[in-house]
């Protein structure tokens, strides 16, 4: 995929967000199907790879282990209550927002490459934690046709 073809799905990615238009997904991010596939402690290889993306390009300012530091919430916490939809379209575009008169700014990550072509598995990854089916550090992965 060439980075006119990521800027296109970005931008179709945030247009909900940018015009107010109500999202097409379950007014619950519990009411979603789990991403993940976790047998005997080892996760999906999808889950792994998101594991292994997200400490490359997010762990610096959300904390290892999807934890949380002084810079980014604990995308633990956050998943628990956001939907897949809205993570995307915030990753994809960036957010900002203002608490106790300080100013926090999530970069887009639109056109990083690294990033959109694996948004689903870290998603995945972060969502296993989320729900406490996977503890922290690297996970277990499953072999090929477990």
């Amino acid at each position: 995929m060439n980075s006119a073809m990521f800027l296109r799905l970005a931008v179709v990615a945030a247009l909900p967000l940018m015009f107010g238009v109500p999202s097409l997904v379950p007014e619950s991010a519990a009411q979603e199907a789990k991403p993940y596939r976790i047998v005997d402690g080892k996760v999906d290889f999808g889950t792994y790879n998101g594991f292994r993306r997200y400490h490359s390009a997010c762990h610096v300012c959300h904390g290892p282990d999807g934890l949380g530091s002084s810079f980014g919430p604990a995308m633990v916490d956050s998943l628990k209550k956001m939907t897949k939809d809205d993570f995307g379209a915030i990753v994809a575009q960036g957010k900002e927002s203002e608490i106790g008169g300080v100013k926090l700014v999530m970069p887009s990550f639109g056109i990083d490459e690294n990033v959109m072509l694996n948004l689903d598995d870290i998603y995945a990854y972060l969502k296993a934690r989320s729900d406490g089916a996977i503890g922290r550090g690297r996970p277990d992965r499953l072999e090929k046709g477990e």
